[in-house]
Protein backbone atom coordinates (compact mmCIF):
# COMPACT_ATOMS: atom_id res chain seq x y z
CA UNK A 1 0.00 0.00 0.00
CA UNK A 2 2.57 2.15 0.88
CA UNK A 3 4.77 1.55 -2.38
CA UNK A 4 1.37 2.28 -4.38
CA UNK A 5 0.32 5.92 -2.34
CA UNK A 6 4.01 6.87 -3.34
CA UNK A 7 3.47 6.02 -6.98
CA UNK A 8 0.12 7.58 -7.10
CA UNK A 9 2.07 10.39 -5.36
CA UNK A 10 4.85 10.95 -7.70
CA UNK A 11 2.28 10.76 -10.41
CA UNK A 12 0.66 13.51 -9.53
CA UNK A 13 3.30 15.74 -8.71
CA UNK A 14 4.94 15.00 -12.51
CA UNK A 15 1.33 15.67 -13.29
CA UNK A 16 1.59 19.21 -11.72
CA UNK A 17 5.05 19.78 -13.57
CA UNK A 18 4.39 18.67 -16.90
CA UNK A 19 0.97 21.60 -16.74
CA UNK A 20 3.20 23.98 -15.10
CA UNK A 21 5.86 23.67 -18.25
CA UNK A 22 2.70 24.38 -20.41
CA UNK A 23 1.61 27.57 -18.36
CA UNK A 24 3.65 30.27 -18.93
CA UNK A 25 2.42 32.06 -15.38
CA UNK A 26 2.75 35.05 -13.82
CA UNK A 27 1.01 35.93 -10.86
CA UNK A 28 0.70 39.61 -11.67
CA UNK A 29 -0.44 38.71 -15.02
CA UNK A 30 -4.08 39.80 -15.47
CA UNK A 31 -4.50 37.80 -18.92
CA UNK A 32 -4.52 34.56 -20.26
CA UNK A 33 -3.77 33.81 -24.08
CA UNK A 34 -5.11 30.74 -25.32
CA UNK A 35 -2.05 29.59 -27.80
CA UNK A 36 -2.76 25.81 -27.71
CA UNK A 37 -4.55 23.33 -30.50
CA UNK A 38 -6.41 25.10 -33.29
CA UNK A 39 -5.56 28.50 -32.44
CA UNK A 40 -3.63 30.70 -35.75
CA UNK A 41 0.12 31.38 -34.60
CA UNK A 42 0.02 34.09 -36.65
CA UNK A 43 -3.11 35.20 -34.90
CA UNK A 44 -1.25 34.77 -31.62
CA UNK A 45 1.68 36.89 -32.34
CA UNK A 46 -0.71 39.63 -33.13
CA UNK A 47 -2.15 39.51 -30.26
CA UNK A 48 1.48 39.28 -28.08
CA UNK A 49 2.49 42.57 -30.45
CA UNK A 50 -0.81 44.75 -29.40
CA UNK A 51 -0.71 43.24 -25.90
CA UNK A 52 3.22 44.47 -25.93
CA UNK A 53 2.54 48.25 -27.14
CA UNK A 54 -0.22 48.29 -24.59
CA UNK A 55 2.02 47.70 -22.04
CA UNK A 56 -0.04 44.72 -21.04
CA UNK A 57 1.04 41.90 -18.76
CA UNK A 58 -0.15 38.19 -19.97
CA UNK A 59 0.58 34.62 -19.83
CA UNK A 60 0.05 32.32 -22.69
CA UNK A 61 -1.14 28.63 -22.11
CA UNK A 62 -1.44 25.65 -24.54
CA UNK A 63 -4.14 22.65 -24.86
CA UNK A 64 -2.25 20.24 -22.26
CA UNK A 65 -2.15 23.07 -19.78
CA UNK A 66 -5.54 24.66 -20.04
CA UNK A 67 -6.83 20.97 -19.99
CA UNK A 68 -4.78 20.49 -16.61
CA UNK A 69 -5.32 23.71 -15.01
CA UNK A 70 -7.83 23.71 -11.85
CA UNK A 71 -10.60 26.15 -12.34
CA UNK A 72 -9.28 28.15 -9.22
CA UNK A 73 -6.40 28.70 -11.22
CA UNK A 74 -8.09 30.06 -13.89
CA UNK A 75 -9.89 32.48 -11.54
CA UNK A 76 -6.43 34.20 -10.81
CA UNK A 77 -6.77 35.95 -14.26
CA UNK A 78 -9.21 38.80 -14.98
CA UNK A 79 -9.17 38.47 -18.79
CA UNK A 80 -9.06 35.16 -21.18
CA UNK A 81 -8.44 35.94 -24.36
CA UNK A 82 -8.94 33.33 -26.86
CA UNK A 83 -7.48 33.93 -30.96
CA UNK A 84 -8.11 33.42 -34.01
CA UNK A 85 -7.83 30.32 -35.80
CA UNK A 86 -9.76 27.06 -36.38
CA UNK A 87 -12.73 26.31 -33.59
CA UNK A 88 -13.56 22.94 -34.57
CA UNK A 89 -9.96 22.21 -33.43
CA UNK A 90 -9.61 24.42 -30.63
CA UNK A 91 -12.56 22.39 -29.04
CA UNK A 92 -11.51 19.31 -30.08
CA UNK A 93 -8.12 20.26 -28.58
CA UNK A 94 -10.00 21.00 -24.85
CA UNK A 95 -11.24 18.63 -22.96
CA UNK A 96 -15.51 18.89 -21.76
CA UNK A 97 -13.63 19.09 -18.42
CA UNK A 98 -11.72 22.40 -19.87
CA UNK A 99 -14.57 24.10 -21.09
CA UNK A 100 -16.55 23.80 -18.06
CA UNK A 101 -13.96 24.96 -16.13
CA UNK A 102 -13.67 28.00 -18.68
CA UNK A 103 -17.35 28.78 -18.20
CA UNK A 104 -17.40 28.40 -14.34
CA UNK A 105 -14.93 30.65 -14.27
CA UNK A 106 -16.26 33.64 -16.32
CA UNK A 107 -19.75 33.06 -14.81
CA UNK A 108 -18.08 33.63 -11.46
CA UNK A 109 -16.41 36.72 -12.73
CA UNK A 110 -14.04 35.88 -15.01
CA UNK A 111 -13.88 37.75 -18.69
CA UNK A 112 -13.32 37.05 -21.90
CA UNK A 113 -12.15 38.21 -25.16
CA UNK A 114 -12.72 35.96 -28.60
CA UNK A 115 -11.60 36.70 -31.61
CA UNK A 116 -12.92 35.01 -35.01
CA UNK A 117 -12.63 31.41 -33.92
CA UNK A 118 -12.56 32.50 -30.43
CA UNK A 119 -15.85 34.16 -30.83
CA UNK A 120 -17.08 30.92 -32.71
CA UNK A 121 -15.92 29.00 -29.75
CA UNK A 122 -17.82 31.04 -27.15
CA UNK A 123 -20.94 30.52 -28.57
CA UNK A 124 -23.02 27.21 -28.14
CA UNK A 125 -20.91 25.52 -31.08
CA UNK A 126 -21.35 21.51 -31.43
CA UNK A 127 -17.32 21.41 -31.05
CA UNK A 128 -16.88 21.70 -27.64
CA UNK A 129 -18.29 24.88 -27.12
CA UNK A 130 -18.44 27.61 -24.36
CA UNK A 131 -21.51 28.63 -24.60
CA UNK A 132 -21.34 31.77 -22.82
CA UNK A 133 -24.19 32.78 -24.88
CA UNK A 134 -26.95 31.14 -23.52
CA UNK A 135 -27.55 28.54 -25.94
CA UNK A 136 -27.38 30.98 -29.24
CA UNK A 137 -24.83 29.85 -31.82
CA UNK A 138 -23.26 31.70 -34.40
CA UNK A 139 -23.06 31.52 -38.26
CA UNK A 140 -20.36 32.76 -40.50
CA UNK A 141 -20.69 36.38 -41.90
CA UNK A 142 -22.43 36.52 -45.25
CA UNK A 143 -19.26 36.71 -47.57
CA UNK A 144 -18.47 33.34 -46.90
CA UNK A 145 -21.50 32.22 -48.93
CA UNK A 146 -19.92 34.02 -51.90
CA UNK A 147 -16.74 32.16 -51.80
CA UNK A 148 -14.97 34.79 -49.80
CA UNK A 149 -12.41 33.64 -47.66
CA UNK A 150 -9.96 36.30 -46.75
CA UNK A 151 -11.40 40.59 -47.20
CA UNK A 152 -10.96 44.03 -45.74
CA UNK A 153 -14.58 44.46 -44.50
CA UNK A 154 -15.74 48.03 -43.14
CA UNK A 155 -17.29 47.77 -40.07
CA UNK A 156 -19.32 50.30 -38.62
CA UNK A 157 -19.36 51.91 -34.82
CA UNK A 158 -21.78 53.79 -33.38
CA UNK A 159 -20.98 57.82 -34.24
CA UNK A 160 -19.97 57.13 -37.48
CA UNK A 161 -16.72 55.91 -37.34
CA UNK A 162 -15.87 53.37 -39.61
CA UNK A 163 -12.59 50.92 -40.06
CA UNK A 164 -11.59 48.40 -42.77
CA UNK A 165 -10.65 45.62 -40.74
CA UNK A 166 -8.88 42.42 -41.47
CA UNK A 167 -11.68 39.44 -41.91
CA UNK A 168 -10.95 35.82 -42.73
CA UNK A 169 -13.88 33.25 -42.23
CA UNK A 170 -15.12 34.88 -39.51
CA UNK A 171 -18.63 34.89 -37.94
CA UNK A 172 -21.55 37.37 -37.65
CA UNK A 173 -22.61 37.47 -34.57
CA UNK A 174 -26.44 37.75 -34.35
CA UNK A 175 -28.78 36.76 -31.49
CA UNK A 176 -26.59 37.62 -28.50
CA UNK A 177 -25.08 40.70 -26.80
CA UNK A 178 -25.53 44.78 -27.85
CA UNK A 179 -23.94 45.21 -30.98
CA UNK A 180 -20.82 47.15 -30.98
CA UNK A 181 -19.71 47.15 -34.62
CA UNK A 182 -21.78 46.21 -37.63
CA UNK A 183 -21.22 44.83 -40.94
CA UNK A 184 -21.73 46.06 -44.23
CA UNK A 185 -24.84 43.84 -44.33
CA UNK A 186 -25.88 45.31 -40.71
CA UNK A 187 -25.13 41.83 -39.03
CA UNK A 188 -22.95 42.59 -35.83
CA UNK A 189 -19.17 42.13 -36.13
CA UNK A 190 -18.93 42.62 -32.48
CA UNK A 191 -20.54 42.45 -29.26
CA UNK A 192 -20.57 42.76 -26.05
CA UNK A 193 -22.64 41.16 -23.10
CA UNK A 194 -22.47 39.56 -19.33
CA UNK A 195 -22.61 35.77 -18.66
CA UNK A 196 -22.75 35.48 -14.77
CA UNK A 197 -20.65 37.68 -13.25
CA UNK A 198 -18.08 37.81 -16.35
CA UNK A 199 -17.84 40.46 -19.86
CA UNK A 200 -17.65 38.89 -22.75
CA UNK A 201 -16.91 40.87 -25.76
CA UNK A 202 -16.77 39.26 -29.23
CA UNK A 203 -15.14 39.85 -32.73
CA UNK A 204 -16.20 38.67 -36.08
CA UNK A 205 -12.81 40.71 -37.53
CA UNK A 206 -9.33 40.58 -36.34
CA UNK A 207 -8.37 44.46 -35.49
CA UNK A 208 -4.92 43.04 -34.18
CA UNK A 209 -4.13 41.68 -38.12
CA UNK A 210 -0.32 43.23 -39.05
CA UNK A 211 0.82 44.66 -41.51
CA UNK A 212 1.84 41.31 -43.54
CA UNK A 213 -1.64 40.04 -43.56
CA UNK A 214 -2.86 43.02 -45.66
CA UNK A 215 -0.91 41.37 -48.79
CA UNK A 216 -3.68 41.67 -52.19
CA UNK A 217 -6.45 43.63 -49.75
CA UNK A 218 -7.13 46.93 -49.76
CA UNK A 219 -7.79 49.18 -46.77
CA UNK A 220 -8.41 52.74 -46.13
CA UNK A 221 -7.69 52.51 -42.58
CA UNK A 222 -4.25 52.14 -41.40
CA UNK A 223 -3.14 49.16 -39.19
CA UNK A 224 -2.04 51.44 -36.41
CA UNK A 225 -5.68 52.35 -35.94
CA UNK A 226 -7.47 48.83 -36.52
CA UNK A 227 -5.03 47.99 -33.78
CA UNK A 228 -5.70 50.68 -32.06
CA UNK A 229 -9.49 49.45 -31.94
CA UNK A 230 -7.66 45.74 -30.86
CA UNK A 231 -6.73 47.28 -27.80
CA UNK A 232 -10.12 48.93 -26.97
CA UNK A 233 -11.12 45.76 -27.22
CA UNK A 234 -8.66 43.86 -25.00
CA UNK A 235 -9.03 46.74 -22.43
CA UNK A 236 -12.95 46.61 -22.60
CA UNK A 237 -12.87 43.26 -21.99
CA UNK A 238 -10.46 43.46 -19.09
CA UNK A 239 -11.51 45.92 -17.38
CA UNK A 240 -15.44 45.01 -17.52
CA UNK A 241 -16.40 48.43 -19.77
CA UNK A 242 -19.38 48.67 -21.75
CA UNK A 243 -18.42 50.22 -25.31
CA UNK A 244 -20.80 52.11 -27.21
CA UNK A 245 -23.09 50.27 -29.15
CA UNK A 246 -26.22 50.51 -30.94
Amino acid sequence: MRRRALIVGFALVMASACRTAHLSSSRSAPILLYAGRGTSPGDVAALETVLDRSGLAYSTVDSWGLNWTPESEIERYRLLLFPGGNFESMGRGLTTGATANIRRAVQHGVNYLGICAGAFLAGNSPYNGLNLTSGVAFGFYSAEAQGIRKAAVSIASPGGQTLDQYWEDGPQLSGWGAVVAKYPDETPAVVEGAYGRGWVILSGVHPEAQDGWRGGLTFRTSTGDDNAFAAVLIRAALNRETLPHY
